[in-house]
């Protein structure tokens, strides 16, 4: 018969990967919930800087602007920056004006995180191996597309579970131009949206939205793969701090590429603001405008 030290002892060493699945599991917990509250508090400082960029967007343009000469000495006007704007809406609103829309922002920022681990969960990747020499291309390369891939899905279910929030976010913004509530709160907003439009109203623009997601995506990833694959070499002395310029590679790639995929973006914010029962109605000629814009920079 066993004496209780050994009973304890047995199912002792039989508790320790629980415990472990434990310990782990609420690392991962505490993890996702310090991502999310500094998602939240960047996408608060943040916001003022989104704000006006959409409000330039829908094409309203309540400052005249200034004249001003260039390093020619050329004169040209200038419109309004984003210290003008941002000084506009708060003699409008009050300080609290520059944080409109932001709670579906929050919203979204937290459902954004929480889809990215689940399913980086449920689809791990592959570990992350880094090949310099050029022989391995085909082998390197081969992997970097498998990754962009997994990126590119938990991107693309990311942006389908959060644009809903996106959508509200932007037209509760937009109701500054005719100083309008018919967006007031985020489940008011819910509710409007879904007797007005249905559930397609909460997923207007999605398609350019995604579009030019994963086109920056594979774009910044491929790119940043070939310049460090050819014009960063580990075996030549220039490049003694190889590893150091590999790791703002991609971030350089993604200024860059950003400027190709914006059209999209914008097409997508001007498509949520379109035809919503804002007092605005020239949403259409601006869609048509600013993507001619775009498109001849």
């Amino acid at each position: 018969m066993g004496t209780p030290e050994n009973l304890s002892g047995g199912t002792g060493g039989r508790r320790e990967p629980l415990r472990f699945d434990q310990d782990a599991s609420a690392t991962a917990v505490d993890m996702d919930t310090a991502i999310v509250l500094l998602g939240a508090g960047v996408t608060a400082i943040t916001h003022p800087l989104l704000y006006v960029k959409l409000l330039i967007q829908i094409g309203h343009e309540p400052l005249t602007p200034t004249v001003g000469t260039t390093m020619f000495g050329r004169k040209v006007l200038y419109l309004p920056g984003f210290f003008s704007y941002a000084q506009h809406i708060v003699r409008v609103d009050g300080k609290m004006g520059l944080f409109r829309g932001l709670s579906p922002r929050i919203m979204s920022s937290a459902i954004s995180t929480m889809v990215r681990s689940k399913v980086k969960q449920a689809v791990p990747a592959e570990q992350a191996e880094h090949v310099s020499n050029r022989d391995d291309l085909k082998t390197s390369l081969r992997k970097v597309m498998k990754e962009t891939s997994h990126e590119m899905v938990i991107q693309c279910l990311s942006r389908i579970a959060t644009h809903p929030f996106h959508v509200i976010s932007v037209r509760c913004m937009a109701q500054f131009v005719g100083r309008e509530v018919k967006y007031r709160g985020l489940f008011s907003s819910i509710t409007k949206i879904f007797n007005d439009e249905g559930i397609g109203g909460f997923f207007v623009g999605v398609v350019p939205h995604i579009l030019g997601e994963v086109i920056f995506l594979w774009c910044c990833n491929l790119l940043a793969h070939f310049i460090n694959t050819y014009a960063v070499d580990d075996n030549v002395s220039t490049f003694s701090q190889a590893p150091a310029v590999r790791s703002y590679t991609k971030f350089v790639m993604g200024i860059a590429v950003s400027v190709l995929t914006y059209p999209f973006m914008l097409v997508a914010d001007l498509m949520a603001v379109n035809n919503c029962g804002l007092m605005d109605t020239s949403w259409k000629n601006t869609i048509v405008t600013r993507w001619q814009t775009c498109c001849s920079c």
